[in-house]
């Protein structure tokens, strides 16, 4: 009889560390799935699904030792699936400004350079965009896994299982409107920043134009106007992505850093 309940002991054992990993599993999944959904990096449709899915099923399986650390182990069930939603949705929408920055630039440069009627089916948000943002954002996705940014995603994904271990956030929706308020905000002159010299350029073009139509009116400048104003903003921009890497890398790292923080501040809240 001692045998017997000895076993039975066991088995209930064996079943609660199962069921402990189980529902590390699921929830693990949930918050790298939503950050490869919808984060700026692997949302791309370059990626195919079935590629997405083996990289949220791999990482998973390799990030559930490090989530077993962390004591008490996690209860599967809907508080704890909306706290990994959570989770991926503060890098999803904080690392999703980078693009929107390049969407801005992009519309910006559209507009001096007379290509602001020219749009393009963007394959990742499956809406019309204007060709340059699409080129912008394009150049973006290709700095960031140049420079190896995706690893400093993941990095930071697995520094999180640390700081808020799986199904234990409570984020209040103030909290993550008051943290991406002024990320909003500096969008707009983060696009700014990024065009300045292409916007110098086009604005000088249009202002040495108006100064020889008014010397020389009967010259036909108005027709130079937009073929200059191309010509002299694509040569720029030619000549100003030298300066992208570190600027993406700054804004890329900024943008991690205010996601960290906002996930500590609501672990701590």
């Amino acid at each position: 009889m001692g045998a017997v309940g000895m076993d039975t002991a066991q088995i209930h054992e064996v079943a609660r560390n199962w069921s402990a990993v189980a529902s590390t599993l699921v929830l693990i999944l949930i918050r790298v799935s939503v950050v490869l959904a919808v984060g700026p990096l692997f949302s791309s449709r370059v990626f195919a699904a079935r590629t997405k899915i083996v990289l949220a099923l791999l990482m998973t399986w390799l990030l559930v030792p490090v989530a077993m650390a962390q004591q008490p182990p996690p209860v599967l069930g809907v508080a704890s699936v909306l706290s990994e939603l959570a989770v991926g949705g503060v890098y999803a929408l904080t690392l999703g400004m980078l693009s929107e920055i390049l969407l801005l630039a992009g519309q910006v440069a559209g507009v001096q350079f007379s290509f602001s009627l020219v749009n393009l089916l963007d394959p990742s948000s499956e809406i019309q965009t204007p060709l340059l943002a699409d080129l912008f954002q394009m150049f973006g996705l290709w700095i960031l896994f140049a420079a190896g940014l995706d690893r400093l995603l993941l990095d930071s994904v697995i520094r999180s299982l640390r700081m808020i271990p799986p199904g234990s956030l409570m984020l209040h929706p103030a909290t993550l409107a008051h943290g991406l308020t002024p990320l909003l905000a500096g969008a707009f002159f983060a696009a700014l920043q990024l065009t300045a010299p292409l916007l110098a350029v086009t604005v000088l073009v249009d202002i040495s134009v108006a100064l020889v139509g008014r010397l020389a009116p009967q010259l036909p400048v108005i027709s130079l106007t937009i073929p200059l104003k191309t010509l002299l903003g694509l040569a720029v921009l030619l000549g100003t992505l030298a300066l992208w890497p570190r600027y993406i890398q700054a804004r890329f790292d900024d943008l991690l850093l205010t996601a960290e923080r906002l996930l500590t501040q609501a672990a701590r809240g």
